[in-house]
């Protein structure tokens, strides 16, 4: 593709860098990433993403603004509180950049739609607060053979990795099965510290990017976890599960599975 002026100038620093160039920057441009969740996690890595340049962002999430999301949420303001939080997004993304096509899903994820919403992207980002639907998208990436860069926080603490299917473990390899109901506290019941966010959704971007880009080393087979009190990153190197239920020798999940009645609550 040719660049136009202002795309050179917009994107000169990826141009300039050896490991990206004008090739890699046409990939981003081409590219096609879905963020799943426009809250805490999912606000930091749309708009790196978006500044990025890639081409198409789908952001799927069926909630509204609610002026307790603006303490982390970053592309929602006052004047954006009740809107669904996919269109605050779009705005937000269409402020920075007039390249990246925005698609908004307002819909919950479910194992009816889940398959039709994944299919035509490149990498899937979950940037989602509870469990069902970590599990579900999940076991999705692995039927349909997609990326998965997931990401998690809570408190002052917060995780992040990579999942390629047929290539290293998956969410059930680390997370065999959901927890009990009501075992694991929210953080509305719990709290978070707002940047925390910020931290965790950056890096869900730039493992993306990479992906996208096929460059550096990602957080596939790694778990990188971050304590924010102490300023400290610790990395835990994950192997597949050779029982694990989904992706093991003799898998019990071959379907997709909803989880709502076992996790009634937001993690």
């Amino acid at each position: 593709m040719d660049f136009t002026e202002e795309q050179i100038k917009r994107y000169a620093r990826h141009i300039i860098l050896p490991e990206v160039g004008g090739e890699g920057q046409e990939k981003l441009l081409s590219s096609k990433v879905l963020l799943i969740g426009a809250g805490g996690l999912g606000a930091p890595c749309g708009l790196y993403l978006g500044a990025a340049g890639i081409g198409t962002l789908g952001i799927a999430d069926f909630d509204t603004v609610d002026l307790s999301n603006l303490q982390r949420q970053i592309w929602h303001g006052n004047k954006d509180v009740g809107r669904y939080k996919v269109d605050s997004a779009k705005d937000s993304i269409e402020r920075i950049t007039p390249d990246v096509k925005v698609i908004t899903y307002k819909e919950k994820i479910s194992s009816d739609n889940i398959q039709e919403l994944i299919k035509d992207y490149d990498v899937i980002i979950d940037a989602t607060d509870n469990f069902p639907t970590r599990y579900l998208i999940n076991d999705a990436c692995h039927f349909y053979g997609k990326p998965l860069v997931y990401g998690s926080i809570f408190r002052f603490d917060g995780q992040a990795t990579v999942f390629l299917p047929d290539n290293g473990p998956c969410y059930r390899c680390l997370f065999p099965s959901p927890p009990p109901a009501g075992l694991v506290p929210s953080c509305q019941e719990a709290g978070v510290l707002g940047v925390l966010s910020g931290v965790i959704g950056a890096i869900q971007a730039n493992e993306a990017i990479k992906i996208i880009l096929g460059i550096g080393t990602t957080l596939n087979g790694r778990l990188l976890i971050y304590d924010a009190l102490d300023m400290k990153f610790t990395e835990m190197k994950l192997r597949q599960d050779k029982t694990c239920p989904l992706c093991g020798e003799n898998p019990t999940v071959v379907d997709l599975i909803e989880y709502e009645e076992l996790c009634e609550f937001k993690a």
